[in-house]
């Protein structure tokens, strides 16, 4: 039977561990970048000043975990952070993240099923797939606008002790790569105001005539983007692998493999999950689930004081945990507060 829905987030929590306390210098450098942005008098630097005040959207972004995003990648540079973190906010309004780039915007661009998001990894990333053949010879803002909304909404989609996304790239049927201007532009945004937020990118069936393409981005990568990707991933029966020494020495209790079949469309990835991208029963599911997800965690946010620093981890773990209490038992029966319902 084909699938045509997207999965919901998985709410395993026996293999994720809360945020580990900083150290003495790294709470310091923490405790400066909280402080800037918490001041009772803060706006955004170099912005009208009827719209230098952060928005309710921009305060929920800045969350405990995103400032740490920022910091790592600064290398725990405080004034650094807090100027990446300033420039971010700007793109993040002049892209529309919040109010241009709906979903009624990008539609459009996803009716050919060129970007969706399908399960998730085996550590609870969700999956973006992406098929190149399927992106048209005119590329336009839209088809980066379409990545960035996906990618946001792989954000939704991340369950307790989750930050990062797995990303896969399929070349089957495909000669021709998107534009090098779009792919620079893509890893611009990537690295510069999503730091840490990609975790792996699986590159398959990539031919060898596109090799000197991708040596050609390469340098333009970062040397945390270039260890990310895995180019001709070793796909079986068993699931998705890295390497072949990792697929030859998987078993049970083994770590090595990154996708179980289950989590895996069948269609280029020998899953066992026989997906099909029908837009009409796909979009209004991806959406309604995604939206759902965020106004609860909004929910949650402000109950948890609704300011700068608030941990990612809190909200979602409520969030999961007034999930499961409204779930269906094993026997039908409606589970609500603790109660079983006739």
């Amino acid at each position: 039977m084909s699938v045509h829905l997207p999965l919901p987030v998985p709410t395993r929590s026996h293999e994720i561990v809360p945020p580990s306390a900083l150290s003495e210098k790294n709470q310091t450098s923490y405790d400066c970048v909280l402080k800037h942005f918490t001041a009772v008098d803060y706006t955004l630097p170099n912005v009208d000043q009827e719209k230098a005040a952060l928005t309710v959207d921009e305060i929920f972004w800045l969350s405990y975990e995103c400032l740490l995003r920022f910091l790592r990648a600064t290398n725990w540079n405080a004034d650094t952070t807090i100027k990446r973190l300033e420039d971010t906010l700007k793109w993040r309004r002049e892209f529309g993240i919040y109010d241009k780039i709906t979903p009624e915007c990008v539609e459009p661009e996803a009716t050919t099923g060129k970007a969706f998001l399908f399960g998730y990894d085996t550590r609870g990333r969700p999956a973006i797939y992406v098929s190149p053949s399927k992106i048209g010879a005119e590329e336009s803002l839209r088809t980066m606008q379409l990545m960035v909304w996906m990618a946001e909404r792989a954000f939704d989609l991340m369950g307790p002790g989750v930050e990062t996304l797995a990303l896969l790239v399929d070349y089957a049927d495909s000669t021709k790569n998107p534009t090098f201007s779009l792919c620079r532009t893509t890893l611009d945004i990537i690295q510069t105001h999503y730091p840490e937020r990609l975790g792996l990118a699986l590159v398959a069936h990539l031919p060898w005539l596109l090799n000197a393409f991708i040596a050609l981005l390469m340098p333009f990568m970062d040397p945390y983007t270039r260890q990310k990707l895995v180019f001709n991933p070793v796909i079986n029966e068993n699931g998705l692998f890295r390497t072949t020494a990792d697929a030859e020495a998987w078993d049970a209790d083994s770590i090595s493999r990154v996708f179980e079949p289950d989590q895996l469309i069948k269609e280029g990835w020998n899953g066992s999950q026989q997906f099909m991208y029908s837009h009409c029963l796909y979009w209004e599911a991806l959406v309604k689930l995604c939206e759902e997800r965020r106004s609860s965690m909004f929910v949650v946010w402000h109950r948890l004081g609704g300011k700068v620093g608030i941990k990612e981890w809190d909200v979602k773990v409520a969030v999961r945990d007034e999930t499961v209490d409204a779930h269906v038992d094993v026997d039908g029966a409606l589970t609500e507060n603790g109660q079983l319902q006739s």
